[in-house]
């Protein structure tokens, strides 16, 4: 059996009265992908976040590779900016939207983590921005502008920029759902890619067949908390919860 890269235990997470997360446990292997599926406002983006800790936690425990945080009473200490940003630079997090710096030029967007947070010199970080460039079919646009490309190159732009800081874990959060229907199909196929390599992944999306043909184990939430968990044929084809059967029939009809 592989070892655990993230162990989340009993976290959970409240904006005022309303509870997002309640109690929820997870673990994810190394090189191992998982899907978090599930309708909107169930938690699955909040719990993304808490895991890179954009959101903090109200309680339970996160331990990503050798870093273990602790939110339960007492513990709640906020980590200094600086050991935030090591940190993130561990857990690399792609949104729905890109997020890239407009005044930037592509290759200038993705060598700007290495350079600013791990001080790599830039002709380094220029030749490894390059190489990542190549991997997601863009080294042809690397002195390109953001505003010059289409929704599914920025997205792509924004999956090699977060790799440019060797991240052990990608979050994507919903990493298709701003892209018109005939661009998805590229990033997807990058996401793909990266879970052919090996890569820890943590994906929250509504693409169910890519969400079964990638990931080693699907997740669906509800209402803040895990309902159905397992091995993605099992919850995608025979789910055994009333609720999941129910959120998939919606992308069964037809």
């Amino acid at each position: 059996m592989s070892e655990l890269m993230i162990e989340i235990n009993n976290l959970s997470k409240r904006f005022g009265d309303h509870v997002v997360l309640k109690d929820i446990t997870l673990q994810v292997r190394k090189g191992t992908v998982v899907a978090m599926i599930g309708p909107s406002g169930s938690g699955k983006s909040t719990l993304l976040r808490c895991i890179n800790l954009l959101t903090t936690p109200d309680g339970g425990k996160i331990r990503v590779g050798e870093r273990d945080m602790d939110f339960t009473s007492g513990h709640g200490k906020r980590m200094h900016e600086k050991d935030l940003a090591s940190y993130r630079a561990t857990t690399g997090m792609v949104f729905q939207h890109f997020n890239l710096f407009p005044h930037m030029t592509v290759v200038q967007n993705v060598m700007e983590g290495p350079v600013t947070v791990k001080k790599v010199p830039k002709a380094q970080a220029r030749e490894q921005a390059m190489a990542l460039l190549t991997r997601v079919g863009l080294a042809d646009k690397a002195n390109t502008y953001p505003d010059m490309l289409s929704g599914g190159q920025k997205q792509r732009v924004a999956i090699a920029r977060a790799l440019a800081l060797r991240p052990e874990v990608m979050l994507f959060d919903e990493a298709t759902s701003a892209l018109d229907p005939e661009l998805v199909g590229e990033v997807l196929a990058v996401i793909k890619a990266l879970a052919e390599d090996g890569m820890t992944m943590i994906l929250v999306t509504h693409e169910i067949a890519f969400a079964r043909e990638v990931a080693d184990q699907v997740i669906f939430m509800r209402d803040g908390v895990v309902v159905e968990a397992g091995p993605a044929e099992q919850v995608i084809d025979t789910p055994t919860q009333a609720a999941t059967q129910a959120f998939l029939a919606r992308f069964n009809r037809g």
